[in-house]
């Protein structure tokens, strides 16, 4: 009887999902960007529900799940399965992610922690060579940076939990695609063409390259077809088919075999298990803003920027102002500093979250802030009886991908999922990258005399920026369902698209435009080719260290209105689309 249900749904959604052309209907845009470009988009409305992803694929694939009855996390899985073949740069099944779960029936959110896991023989020392940490780009394109993958497990638990359809319907869209192939996206192309280390990898360079050596070229077709069986496998086996036997065999296997090996083992990959957390909330104004603890230091961190702003009327400044940039980055500095010296894996560490959060301590931290010069470097706060560790100011590299979704019935979830930098470690297993997640632990073990918080440790999950973020006004109504890819600044980005919300009521699409600004206690970073870029002399005159560079978020929103609906916005920097009925 099961057998037959899953037969029927699949071939409904296959019916659904007509993907061998990169249409972009129904919101989609003039045409995709370059992968540094933008592109002007336009507020995507629906009544039913609404999918906002990465590319028109995916979206159309989480879609058709939400046709064919199925709920937010089915679509979610969908998507996340079709970005594997069409995004692969950015998320995949060798990678890892943070999804929060909303329940619109009983009104529960559940946080699931997918982030990977250091091997068991992994030390502190990981990364150093002589004492001295590698170079960042010999430590990525490495076996030593490679995690044990853990988004499958966890969408399998998640889906468990909380899915509607049968788990093998969930790859239709998938395999269709790996059946027939798909056109390159001109960001898929240029990224492939400009990343010097892939062509290193032989399975990566013979799946992205001509067999002359030269790059796939934007709409040609690429195939994949041992990804194909791996789904395949896997939507009838289940996750265990990925974390025991010959594909855990396979990756263990790779990562051994590259020139700088790591020591990952197939026991390592048959121990994983992902985390159900509880939900972080704080209040900004009057919405609740909610997300991940750590391991990802996202919603924390936010939310110690947005208190600090609270007193701020911000509302009445003009967005993306001198004024606003300025403030915005002086509580970034003072929310890093604390980030950096206190937040990691709480399997390892107790990160002092009550005190960080403490409105009286948010509210000494915000008086530092000077209207007319910047802090600098902030330092971080001293907690009596806190752990103290030292400062760790590593920087997860931008890519990752967001996925936002609102079924039917008012169930919500926003997932952010990654492989880390753009195509991971490089290493490529049947078809699917592996991620290079263990250089978000910190390089040094130490300093200051004091261990770092986010050093490597044996089955430790390294910190993560990842905030996927759901938003209740009120009344506790969902308004707004949202995340980013993009690295540490995935803090920023979705900080400052909670503020275009909430402060300078934009909807959903021109909160994703806003121009991308903030600082991570370092520089004040501000977005080229951006009106952003015009406040750099008057930032200066202030004090501020500017550094002017692009900044390719990825930001993805869902906004809910009572009574009216559904909207939602793709980032004008990457290919995303909203699409809703």
């Amino acid at each position: 009887m099961r057998l037959t249900r899953v037969i029927r749904i699949t071939t409904l959604l296959l019916a659904c999902v007509a993907l061998p052309a990169r249409a972009q209907s129904d919101g989609a845009d003039t045409p995709p960007e370059a992968a540094t470009g933008r592109v002007t988009k336009h507020l995507v409305t629906a009544k039913r529900h609404m999918v906002v992803a990465a590319d028109p694929l995916a979206a159309e694939a989480g879609r058709a799940m939400l046709r064919a009855g199925g709920n937010a996390l089915d679509a979610a899985i969908a998507v996340q399965m079709v970005l594997n073949m069409v995004e692969p740069q950015s998320s995949g099944i060798g990678g890892g992610g943070f999804l929060i779960h909303y329940d619109a029936k009983t009104r529960r959110m559940a946080a699931w922690d997918g982030r990977e896991t250091a091997p068991a023989a992994a030390t502190p020392e990981r990364f150093l060579v002589d004492g001295k940490p590698l170079r960042f780009g010999d430590a990525v394109a490495s076996g030593l940076s490679v995690g044990v993958p853990g988004v499958l497990a966890m969408l399998e638990a998640a889906h468990r939990a909380h899915g509607r359809l049968p788990w093998q319907a969930l790859f239709a869209p998938a395999l269709r695609l790996a059946d027939d192939g798909f056109p390159v996206s001109q960001r898929l192309a240029e990224l492939i063409a400009s990343d010097t280390l892939l062509s290193k990898n032989t399975a990566a360079r013979a799946l992205f390259h001509h067999p002359d050596g030269t790059p796939l070229r934007a709409g040609e077709t690429l195939n994949n077809p041992e990804l194909g069986r791996v789904l395949r496998t896997i939507s009838r086996e289940g996750a265990k088919a990925f974390y025991q036997g010959d594909i855990a065999a396979d990756i263990v296997a790779a990562v051994h075999a590259h020139m700088r090996p790591g020591d990952m083992t197939v026991q390592d990959i048959a121990a994983y298990q992902p985390r159900r957390r509880e939900v972080l909330c704080s209040v900004y104004r009057t919405q609740h803003i909610c997300g991940m603890p750590p391991p990802s230091s996202g919603t924390a961190t936010i939310a110690m920027m947005l208190a600090m702003l609270e007193r701020f009327p911000l509302a009445k400044m003009k967005p993306g102002s001198l004024e606003a940039v300025h403030l915005f980055s002086e509580a970034g500095r003072l929310a890093y500093a604390d980030r950096d010296r206190y937040l990691a894996d709480p399997d390892f560490v107790t990160p002092p979250l009550a005190q960080l959060l403490d409105r009286n301590y948010l509210a000494r931290r915000s008086a530092l802030i000077r209207d007319d010069r910047s802090l600098g470097t902030a330092p971080p706060g001293d907690f009596a009886g806190a752990q103290a560790f030292g400062d760790d100011h590593t920087a997860a590299l931008p890519s990752t991908t967001q996925i936002s979704v609102v079924d039917d019935d008012g169930n919500a979830v926003s997932f952010t999922s990654s492989v880390e930098s753009a195509f991971g470690s490089r290493i490529l297993v049947r078809g699917f990258l592996l991620n290079n997640q263990l250089t978000d632990f910190s390089l040094l073990p130490s300093s200051n005399g004091m261990p770092a918080a986010n050093r490597v440790e044996p089955g430790k999950r390294p910190r993560s920026s990842m905030a996927p973020t759901l938003v209740f006004d009120a009344q506790n109504r969902l308004r707004y369902v949202l995340g980013s890819p993009g690295g540490s600044m995935i803090i920023n980005y979705v900080a400052k698209t909670l503020v275009g919300l909430i402060d300078w009521k934009l909807d959903a699409q021109q909160a994703a435009d806003l121009p991308n600004f903030g600082s991570r206690n370092r520089t004040t970073e501000l977005e080229a080719g951006t009106a952003a870029e015009d406040l750099a002399p008057q930032l200066r005159a202030r004090g501020h260290a500017v550094r002017v560079l692009p900044m390719s978020s990825g930001v993805h929103v869902i906004a809910i209105t009572p009574g009216k609906g559904l909207s939602g916005g793709a980032d004008p920097r990457r290919e995303g689309v909203a699409l809703g009925d």
